[in-house]
């Protein structure tokens, strides 16, 4: 049986207390599970073409039970001042990370996108869906040119071009179908597709 994180609070919840958060506050370093899934999802995230530290905080934010300031996050993860500053810029304009207000409190505090499908769509919608609709244009641009080469007076030319307009038509075709793909999972990520995703999760450790 898998445990939900708990959601952490919107701007409509209550404002967290100060006790909340200072009940932890003599904490000078990660756990050991905390250092090991902040360095594996920062490893991850720089795979995918992310700098490394948005994992990390992200993942140190994912699994606090409250919200942590940016120095505490400093203080956890041996980062500099201005990089946690510029981090967590970057990861507030992705929607991943959210200011929250602590009562009693006039520093920044921030909170972690909990629902893990809803945030992956948001970097599919910004990211994947406008680089697959950039190389089907590109594509769609070089058959063009291929089809006025495939009319050319010289034959080898007009045998070139016609071989690499049919090879960039499956090109075309595969990125067409990767759109519909992912307009398909963006849409239902918008109906919200948690409960779709936990029970594929099971399924798969059931298998």
């Amino acid at each position: 049986m898998s445990i939900e994180p708990t959601p952490l609070a919107s701007s409509e919840d209550p404002p967290y207390t100060i006790d909340a958060v200072a009940k932890d506050k003599e904490r000078e370093k990660l756990g050991p599970a905390e250092a090991i899934v902040s360095d594996v999802i920062g490893r991850l995230i720089e795979f995918w073409g992310f700098k490394r530290n948005m994992g990390r905080i992200w993942a140190v934010l994912y699994l606090s039970p409250d919200p942590l300031s940016a120095e505490e996050l400093r203080k956890f993860l041996h980062l500099s001042t201005g990089a946690v500053s510029m981090t967590l810029i970057e990861l507030l304009r992705w929607g991943v990370v959210r200011k929250v207000w602590v009562q009693g409190e006039r520093k920044d505090f921030f909170a972690a996108e909990v629902q893990l499908w809803r945030m992956i769509s948001r970097v599919f919608n910004e990211r994947e869906k406008a680089e697959i609709s950039f190389a089907i244009d590109a594509f769609e641009e070089a058959i063009h040119h291929l089809d006025t080469q495939a009319r050319s007076g010289d034959p080898v030319v007009a045998k070139r071009a016609e071989l690499q307009r049919e090879r960039v038509k499956q090109l075309l075709e595969f990125a067409k179908l990767g759109k519909k793909v992912l307009d398909m999972l963006l849409s239902t990520a918008k109906v919200d597709a948690e409960p779709l995703a936990r029970f594929l999760l099971r399924v798969s450790r059931s298998g």
